[in-house]
């Protein structure tokens, strides 16, 4: 991601709505620049086009209180993959993103 995109990303305060319909959950992220959503059934893959615009190989799984997903990125376009560690408790949600080495902490408080 450019460092305009990084710096703007940076600046905004996201609001992510999670809803489960049957057995598929949606994960609605907000901000005042993009909405970004994602419907999946747990343990099945699924693509994704992530906020920059590549399209991924997702699948998610629960842990106890951890939504777990794995995206697979392009290998011919030599993306790399990601894991997205979404963990719940009463107060808030602590989400914990890894590419390689490269570690992403952001923590949402329940509304």
């Amino acid at each position: 991601v450019n460092i305009v995109s990084r710096k703007l990303a940076v600046a905004q305060t996201p609001t992510v709505e999670i809803t489960l319909d049957g057995d598929t959950y949606t994960i609605k992220q907000t901000t005042t620049v993009k909405t970004t959503e994602i419907k999946f059934k747990l343990g099945e893959e699924f693509d994704e086009t992530t906020a920059d615009g590549r399209l991924v190989k997702s699948t998610v799984t629960l842990d106890g209180s951890t939504l777990k997903q794995n995206q697979i990125g392009d290998k011919e376009k030599k993306e790399k993959d990601m894991t997205c560690d979404r963990v719940f408790s009463d107060d808030d949600m602590t989400m914990t993103c890894k590419v390689d080495d490269i570690v992403c902490k952001r923590v949402y408080k329940r509304q």
